[in-house]
């Protein structure tokens, strides 16, 4: 074999190698689980106790839209949290898991908010110092929803881990890093107090799903359900996909005395990363109506 020939051989495993690498940095945003024959109560019942057989603590649940056939089960763990309230600067978005399941014809499908997509995307390149543990978390979540299903087929697009510290949908659109500012606050305890109570009256057409608060660090973070039937989920997930129910409930963060969320045109391309331009324009008003909600839920 002459010097070419080797030449030639080990430049095509290099690129075979380079290639393969590159795939394996590919994430989807979405894992599904597998299906169930059941209901939604059954069904749910089963996956709460196989998360909890891990050590997941279930913080929230809640039909998406109003829906009787769509569940999403909210969890977290106490490792993963303490990892999410030391990334400053909304690190605390990717401290709650999601579950879905869809009913449909005596079946439930269940699916999962894929743990390392999310991991990527809000925690962006300061998941280096903590990527071992969080491996752990999401070794955990899979094993635990084994016991329901072992489908694990991902699906809803791909991006690399990189594309995902720095998402955007396209050249003038946010980033992770351009909330939209709701309200600023005389101290985090009023802020906290004022979302509390708003949200207790389901101020702008909103329900709490889900909370976690750590005072001593000044952060806190609302799962928060939107419940007008006209601009709220009921209308914009059987525009954009219902498939991708996992990827609610939307977030408003607390951090110190100011209150934020992520920009619409961020949170619902990164989560539903397969939308053309054209199914886009359809929800063009959406996240100003999201904003318009959440102005409601921080408003004293």
């Amino acid at each position: 074999m002459n010097s070419k020939t080797i030449k030639a051989i080990l430049f095509t495993l290099v690129i075979i190698y380079t290639g393969q690498a590159y795939a394996q940095n590919k994430l989807s945003p979405y894992y599904l689980v597998g299906n169930q024959k059941g209901t939604i109560s059954t069904v749910s019942d089963q996956v709460e106790k196989a998360l909890q057989s891990q050590d997941f603590t279930i913080y929230g649940k809640y039909n998406p839209g109003g829906n009787p056939h769509f569940y999403v089960i909210a969890f977290s763990r106490k490792d993963l949290y303490n990892i999410a309230i030391n990334i400053k600067d909304g690190g605390l978005l990717g401290a709650i898991l999601k579950a879905s399941l869809i009913e449909k014809n005596g079946m439930v499908e269940v699916s999962l908010l894929n743990p390392d997509y999310l991991f990527h995307a809000y925690f962006r390149d300061k998941i280096t110092a903590y990527e071992s543990k969080l491996k752990v978390v999401t070794r955990d979540v899979k094993t635990a929803l084994k016991s329901i299903g072992s489908d694990f087929t991902p699906f809803g697009g791909t991006k690399s881990t990189t594309d995902l510290h720095h998402y955007h949908y396209m050249v003038g659109m946010p980033y992770f890093t351009d909330p939209v500012e709701l309200a600023t606050f005389k101290s985090f305890d009023e802020g906290l107090s004022i979302i509390k109570a708003n949200l207790q009256k389901n101020a702008g057409n909103t329900e709490k799903v889900y909370s976690l608060t750590f005072p001593n660090q000044q952060i806190a973070v609302f799962g928060i359900a939107l419940n007008d039937k006209n601009k709220g989920e009921a209308h914009f997930l059987p525009i954009i996909g219902e498939k991708h129910i996992a990827a609610m409930p939307y977030e408003i963060i607390l951090q110190r005395n100011k209150a934020t969320m992520l920009h619409g045109r961020y949170r619902f391309a990164l989560h539903w990363p397969e939308l053309t331009m054209g199914t886009f324009t359809k929800i063009m008003s959406t996240p100003g109506d999201v904003e318009d909600a959440f102005k409601k839920v921080v408003g004293k």
